[in-house]
């Protein structure tokens, strides 16, 4: 019997594949390329030394800044604690006072009940021995009303002092412990800083290396280069200076001369002390720079500064922040050694300059304390120059 199945139109062929395997294979080349478009970037996608570097070095800054709030959060909790202490301390001492006063209280209460002070003036007159007896009873007893009076209103005095420090303390121990969370979160942000950092340069070859060392150098020929110059600028400002007072020939030169007597006297005191600065600044080159760090062993910037001052016998704030207020700020032109450098236009770097361009600092973390032009990192980077004492 004929099949009643329809006949089928064979398909095309291409190299003896049927239609449907040239789709699965079409689908299999798009999902081949789909994958090499997602594939790990090729080294021309990486980013340049430049880029590597002003990375790392934008990290290390953010560092930094981290590291001057740690500072001051450090600096506030110290503070902040040793006001606790002193307040508990006070707290102590009028509980002491206050149970004193109410064991007073109790002794006046104690000698009322001895005396019959609770019982009426009729019934005193009749239990009365004598005439006298009554008096004298009636005397002691405004002696002691008048004592009771005076120990009733020291209890007061004393209770609400002593409610109010221990307000205060209540309150100076949720502000430390605020400022606690503040010192961990700062000492958080600069880890996290410098591990990226860190992780940064890792990824770089031996010749990258090489070769950002290669544009350090040649940054830092820069800086060099321009501190030269300023230290001819400065010179040349002296001499004239110098040249302006040897003269004194006119009126005005007079007036000039007796005017900047008192300043040289100045001058010569704050040259005194800045060598003492700046001698012992040099002492520390060569010593790590650490975040936090205020010596002996190592020093963050501000840590640095404010020991060398100290050395000088001046006393400066912890942090860039506070140290770029402490002294009268004058232009780059005019700078002299001992003076403070300060960079950036969040203020979280500090140097001490020692003449000719250049300075003494703490630059930044794996690095070490040593000197450098004031244009190591370009001359828009410098915010100001402080004369501290």
């Amino acid at each position: 019997m004929a099949s009643h199945r329809k006949s089928r139109t064979p398909g095309p062929r291409v190299a003896g594949i049927r239609t449907p395997v040239l789709a699965t294979a079409a689908l299999t080349s798009v999902a081949l390329l789909s994958q090499t478009a997602n594939a790990a970037p090729t080294d021309d996608d990486r980013p340049s030394l430049e880029e590597v570097e002003k990375k790392v070095g934008d990290l290390y800054r953010q560092a930094e800044s981290a590291t001057e709030k740690y500072n001051a959060a450090k600096e506030k909790t110290a503070k902040q604690r040793k006001q606790v202490d002193t307040l508990l301390d006070d707290v102590a001492k009028r509980t002491q006072k206050l149970n004193e006063a109410r064991e007073e209280l109790g002794s006046y209460a104690a000698a009322q009940y001895r005396t019959g002070a609770g019982v009426p003036d009729t019934a005193t007159f009749l239990l009365a021995d004598t005439p006298q007896d009554i008096f004298d009873q009636s005397q002691l007893m405004d002696r002691m009303t008048g004592r009771q009076k005076v120990a009733v209103d020291d209890y007061v005095t004393q209770q609400s002092e002593t409610m109010k420090k221990r307000q205060e303390a209540t309150e100076s121990l949720e502000t430390l412990t605020e400022s606690q969370g503040d010192l961990k979160t700062a000492k958080a942000t600069v880890q996290k800083k410098l591990g990226d950092a860190r992780e940064l340069m890792a990824k770089l070859t031996a010749e990258e290396k090489a070769r950002l060392a290669a544009i350090e150098r040649k940054k830092q020929e820069e800086a060099d280069r321009k501190a030269a110059e300023l230290a001819e600028r400065q010179k040349a400002q002296e001499e004239a200076a110098a040249t302006q007072q040897e003269s004194g020939t006119s009126g005005s030169s007079e007036s000039s001369g007796s005017a900047t007597s008192p300043s040289a006297s100045t001058d010569s005191s704050y040259a005194a002390k800045a060598e003492k600065a700046i001698a012992f600044a040099r002492a520390q080159i060569g010593k790590p720079y650490v975040w936090g760090a205020t010596g002996p062993g190592s020093y963050d910037c501000s840590g640095l500064t404010q020991a060398a001052w100290k050395a000088a016998g001046v006393t400066l704030p912890r942090t860039t922040y506070d140290q770029v207020d402490a002294g009268t700020t004058v232009p780059v032109s005019q700078a002299q050694p001992g003076d403070l450098v300060f960079f950036y236009d969040d203020i979280t770097h500090v140097g001490i300059y020692i003449g000719n361009g250049m300075m003494i600092h703490a630059p930044k973390p794996g690095a070490y304390v040593r000197e450098e032009s004031v244009y190591y990192d370009g001359e828009s980077s410098i915010h100001s120059i402080v004369r501290p004492a």
